[in-house]
């Protein structure tokens, strides 16, 4: 299977996906393929099924029998034949399926399967009755039969605990969304403050590039516009995408209740107490709609790396804060036709606070987590990466740290391996270096852990003071990062 052209990236995905469709090992196999949405999942198989002559089915909203009448009409196209199949049941269809690996390796793909089991919840044991390793007809199949959904709770649940298919996959592979680099190159943005920005409002996302036709902020001086005329505006299919894909999720039953808490974290209220307020319902209530947002991909739970039992929620699509955070608060007004040019500007600094601020932390510690090299760090092995807050008892303060990346849990003294800070519009200095020696010192003796070799991790985007850069000249554990080293370095 060669990568197609005009694929960005996923190297890794194709090669995986590839060595599992083209295995020629007797038996047939399973695999499941998952991700949110519109990150380039469908594009991927079909591509793969295009290359290997394998059938590609996608999946609709319907009844179980118009399911198994639409499979049968795809699988009569597939083969040439003159009238579609008739299937009773998914057992029959399944079959089917398995008899197309009868001479050579075949992938078969079932696109967004979580539709196929909302209307037919035996699938899943149908599949794993077929896929028994003891079965003939699977002994005498090479059909490589992928399964693939972007509706995570279900995908999860797929192959977790006692569920059927626990056990019967040889692929599990998560199609992940861009990371800020990849995102950067996708649409072709020079500029990094300008890339880091536009990855703030619409993340990594592939799809939102075609959803806007290529439209990108021509430069620095357009990103205002951009935002109006490709986020805000009504007419934009971005304007109301979070709200989409809130909705496409079948576990999300309660909306407003789940629509209210995912504002409250893009608001700053991130502790579950915090959340509880703003929602107006006690803490204890939150805990499974914090659990299924988390399941479903929404929300990502942070633990405080410092302190146990101090969880921090934090919203994983970029869009989706940026809509709850910009576009639900103001949604009537900017309903209206013309109305984002005239807003915006009194929107912005909502942005900068709420959206911004937040988002490049998370960049500081994907830098941290993927890109910076043992040599900066001073270790070969990371363990956690996160955030971390410790008590200054003497100075009566909670001192809130942006990065804490941890050495492996080993047996032996555990490493802290570094402490940041990140900030997006301000010039860092001797302070802010201070601040972090200061909290280094405080973890060693009140959390025990080694802290000899500690890098401090200064991350911004609006530079350095001369003074704060000849001590980092002078010292190896101080570590500089701008914008250049966050996109380019390590």
């Amino acid at each position: 299977m060669r990568r197609p052209e005009d694929m960005f990236d996923r190297e890794v995905e194709w090669a995986r996906l590839a060595r599992f469709c083209e295995d020629d090992a007797p038996g047939a196999s399973l695999g499941v393929v998952s991700g949110r949405r519109r990150q380039g999942k469908s594009f991927l198989l079909e591509a793969a099924c295009e290359q290997t002559g394998g059938l590609y089915f996608q999946a609709v909203e319907a009844t179980a029998a118009d399911s198994l009448r639409m499979f049968g009409t795809r699988l009569a196209e597939h083969l040439g034949a003159p009238a579609a199949f008739t299937f009773h049941g998914w057992d029959e269809a399944v079959d089917a399926i398995l008899g197309l690996g009868s001479r050579k390796p075949v992938p078969v793909v079932l696109d967004e399967f979580p539709y196929l089991t909302k209307v037919s919840p035996e699938l899943p044991s149908v599949v794993q009755a077929a896929f028994g390793p003891r079965r003939p007809r699977r002994r005498e199949s090479r059909t490589r039969l992928v399964l693939c959904g972007s509706a995570l709770s279900v995908m999860g649940r797929l192959l977790a605990g006692a569920a059927p298919l626990r056990g019967r996959a040889s692929l599990e592979l998560t199609v992940p969304t861009l990371d800020y680099r990849l995102a950067r190159e996708f649409w072709g943005i020079e500029d990094l403050p300008l890339a880091a920005q536009v990855h703030t409002v619409v993340g990594g996302t592939p799809a939102y590039h075609d959803f806007l036709r290529g439209d990108r902020p021509a430069s620095p001086a357009d990103f205002d516009d951009w935002v109006a005329r490709a986020v805000l505006d009504a007419a934009s299919p971005l304007f109301r995408e979070a709200r989409y894909l809130l909705s496409e999720e079948p576990s999300l039953r309660d909306s407003a209740l789940y629509s209210s808490v995912l504002a409250a974290v893009a608001s700053g209220a991130t502790t579950r107490g915090g959340i509880a307020s703003h929602v107006g319902r006690s803490s204890s209530d939150l805990a499974h709609p914090l659990t299924v947002l988390a399941d479903a991909g929404f929300l990502v739970r942070a633990d405080d790396l410092l302190r146990d039992r101090r969880p921090l929620w934090r919203i994983a699509e970029p869009l989706v804060a940026f809509y709850h955070a910009m576009i639900r608060p103001a949604f009537a007004q900017l309903d209206r036709p013309g109305r984002a040019v005239r807003l915006w500007p009194t929107l912005r600094p909502t942005f900068a606070a709420q959206v911004l601020g937040p988002h490049f932390e998370g960049m500081a510690r994907t830098w941290v987590a993927d890109f910076a090299s043992p040599e900066t760090l001073g270790a070969d092995l990371l363990g956690d990466v996160g955030h971390g807050t410790i008590h200054d008892h003497a100075g009566r303060a909670h001192l809130e740290l942006d990065i804490v990346a941890l050495g492996p849990a080993d047996g032996t003294r555990r490493r802290l391996v570094a402490l940041g800070e990140a900030k997006w519009g301000t010039t860092l200095g001797i302070d802010h270096l201070d601040r972090l020696d200061h909290a280094r010192t405080l973890i060693g003796s009140a959390r025990g852990l080694d802290i000899t070799t500690t890098r401090l991790i200064l991350v911004s985007a609006a530079g350095f003071t001369d003074d704060l850069h000849a001590r980092a000249a002078a010292d190896p554990r101080i570590v500089l990062v701008d914008l250049d080293r966050l996109y380019h370095g390590s």
